[in-house]
Order: C-alpha cells, then sequence, then structure tokens
C-alpha cells in the first residue's frame, strides 16, 4: 500500500540466504520476536512491494507443496499498481518466479491492466487466483477497477474474472471444497477515485463461488455482496486504504475483515450462506494494540491475527475481542514499521509467513 524503495540494485539479492534475526522487544507487553529472513522477493524484472502470501497445498505441475507464492505490487521503477510477478520460495529459501503476467496477451478483460495486490490463493487443484488493481502512472488518479486473474499450475493465465463487482480487489481468502471453492474479495475502489482523497464508504466483501472440473478452468457460479458500506479513500502514499485482510473461521461460521480506516476487526457471520450483505458487520476488536490493521489471517487454535500498518506490529486477538499479544515484525523507516506489512499465511510446525515491504523480503515469525 505504502511506496517503497528497492532493496539495493541486484536481482540476485533473490537468491539471499536464510538468516535468522532475534527480536527483542520492550514495548508495553510485546512479545520477543524470532524471525527468520527466508529470501528476497525481487525476481529479475525488479518488481518489487511484496503483497500476497499464500501456501501450496499440493505438488502439481510448477507448485510444489509447502511452498509459499507472493505477488509484487510494483514494478522495477516502484510505480504501485503495475507489478506483475508472482514467485515461488521453499521454506529453505529456494527462489523461483512463477508466473510474469502480460496485460496484453490477457484471455479476457482486466479493466487497466495488471498490478497484483494481496489478494492470493492457491487451490488444492493447482489453480492460482490473484488480484490485480492496477495504475497507469503509479497514482490512485489513474487506478481502474480491474480483476481477478487465473493461472495454472505451470503459471500461465488461463482466464480472467471481470465484473461490475470486482473493482479493486485487495485482499481475498479461501474455503477450498476440490471441486468448488468459495473466494471472499475485499473491493477498495467504489468510489475512491471519484472521492478524491476523501473517506467515502463503499468498500465491499464479495462472496465469488467457483465450480472446478476437470483441466477446464474455474468457472463462476455465483457472485454476492457479503459486506459492504466499509470506509475506504485514496491516499498519497498508500495509493489507497480500505478494508484488506480477510479470514475464515476454521468452522466457516465468521469472515473477518480488517477494516483499516476504523482501526477495528469487523466480523460477518454465516459468510458461505447469507444472500444478503452484513454492511459492515459487527465489531470483534478495536483500538488498543490495532493501528491501521492490513493483512489478517486466522491461526490454527483460532485467534485473529493482524499486522498493522502504521508500526509493524502483529496483534494476536481471540475471536472474543480480546487483544493477547503483540510482536513487532518491522522497525525500519518513520515512523517505524509503517506501510510495511502485508500478507500473511500461518503453517503448522512453522509459524507465521509474511513479506515486509521495507525489505522486499519474505520472513517467518517463529
Amino acid at each position: 500500500m505504502r511506496d517503497k524503495t528497492r532493496l539495493g540494485n541486484n536481482p540476485a539479492l533473490t537468491h539471499i540466504l536464510t538468516v535468522v534475526v532475534a527480536v527483542v522487544i520492550s514495548i508495553g507487553s510485546a512479545q520477543a520476536a524470532n524471525i527468520s529472513t527466508i529470501s528476497s522477493t525481487i525476481p529479475a524484472n525488479g518488481d518489487v512491494n511484496p503483497y500476497g502470501v499464500a501456501q501450496v497445498p499440493t505438488t502439481i505441475g510448477s507448485l510444489v507443496a509447502g511452498n509459499i507464492l507472493v505477488s509484487n505490487f510494483n514494478n522495477g521503477a516502484n510505480l504501485q499498481g503495475t507489478g506483475t510477478t508472482i514467485v515461488q520460495i521453499t521454506p529453505s529459501g529456494g527462489f523461483s518466479l512463477f508466473a510474469q503476467i502480460n496485460a496484453d496477451t490477457l484471455p479476457g478483460p482486466c479493466p487497466g491492466g495488471v498490478g497484483l495486490t494481496t489478494a492470493l490463493v492457491v487451490l488444492r487443484t493447482g489453480w492460482v487466483i490473484v488480484g490485480s488493481l492496477p495504475t497507469a502512472d503509479g497514482t490512485a488518479a489513474t487506478a481502474q477497477a480491474g480483476c481477478l486473474i487465473v493461472l495454472d499450475s505451470t503459471g500461465n493465465v488461463a482466464e480472467t474474472i471481470s465484473n461490475l463487482l470486482i473493482n479493486g480487489p485487495w485482499d481475498m481468502t479461501v474455503s477450498d471444497q476440490g471441486s468448488t471453492a468459495t473466494l471472499f474479495v475485499t473491493n477498495v475502489l467504489n468510489g475512491t477515485v471519484r472521492g478524491g482523497g476523501k473517506v467515502v464508504h463503499d468498500g465491499t466483501v464479495l462472496r465469488v463461488v467457483l465450480q472446478i472440473s476437470g483441466n477446464s478452468a474455474p468457472s463462476v457460479t455465483s457472485m454476492t455482496v457479503i459486506g459492504s458500506s466499509f470506509s475506504e479513500r485514496t491516499d498519497p502514499a498508500a495509493l489507497v486504504i480500505g478494508p484488506t485482510g480477510v479470514g475464515l473461521s476454521a468452522n466457516g461460521s465468521t469472515l473477518y475483515v480488517a477494516d483499516s480506516l476504523n482501526n477495528r476487526i469487523a466480523a460477518i457471520s454465516n459468510p458461505l450462506t447469507r444472500t444478503t450483505s452484513a454492511k459492515t458487520g459487527t465489531t470483534v476488536s478495536s483500538g488498543g494494540s490495532l493501528n491501521d490493521p492490513l493483512g489478517l489471517t486466522v491461526g490454527p487454535t483460532g485467534k485473529i491475527l493482524t499486522v498493522n500498518g502504521n508500526d509493524g506490529y502483529r496483534v494476536e486477538t481471540t475471536p472474543t475481542g480480546i487483544q493477547t499479544s503483540k510482536t513487532l515484525l518491522d522497525s525500519s523507516g518513520d515512523p517505524p514499521g509503517a506501510g510495511a506489512l502485508f500478507g500473511l499465511a500461518v503453517v503448522k510446525g512453522q509459524g507465521l509467513y509474511y513479506v515486509d515491504d521495507a525489505t522486499n523480503t519474505l520472513n517467518l515469525l517463529h
């Protein structure tokens, strides 16, 4: 979301070795953090500003189970909304390019082109789905609706999913049943560009149900707005701020949303089955250690993990709204940690994978 500088100017940094850094924090009730830097996220074309993080569930095609995919939002000139690459990183730091998407050869509509966001999921059947919120020059004034881009297991684009309900897909999670998959997508461009920096209340959460059969690309069977009226606005440094991270409870009864501008975690009940919008949902937790929550995921014990856009902390919150701990993940910049943290993925037995935009790296919190 924030404009970031590149980590050096050598694409060979994509093969940096694993470095373990112990970060001891003494701020309030913050926990000590044991953090490993797994790899740079910069591919050969120089894309920066890593956003999306997703673990690969199945070995198929070029995908290897247990590896992590990362999408890049900025190009090598550091222009937001122009990144075109998805990289694949092993837990030990092995690095490869999974896909480089050419807007000129997309097989379907994607208004504005390609600018890969935090919206990134990998299905058990090998399909990879990533959001695009593109700009022409890295500014909010040229941002367009974008689309969801569907790639096969070898990194080739199979189709695009474009609809009036898809307008700036910013983050995404999935309930994957194999033959069907249900996507939950936050959208942040409804009225924001027209608002010219003023807060508008048109952000949405969209449920997209996919049918998956054989080797055919997934087909959309329904789209339903299950959340609406979320606060959003454009921002000179952040491009756009609005509802970001989404995470589904283990039993599927609740979808959690990082409501960034209102500094809270929202909950939408019955997300898999509801037929009407829950508006902005109910508030699980607000204030406290939350400070512009961006990335969000749900841990194996049911706790909600968010990362702050304003200070670089990870905050752990129970489903009942109790904030149980916070951990400093990024202390760089002025102020420390501002705009550095986005995509998250919890891997049982390993920890929390996250991208750090300030260093263009994939890291692991043990």
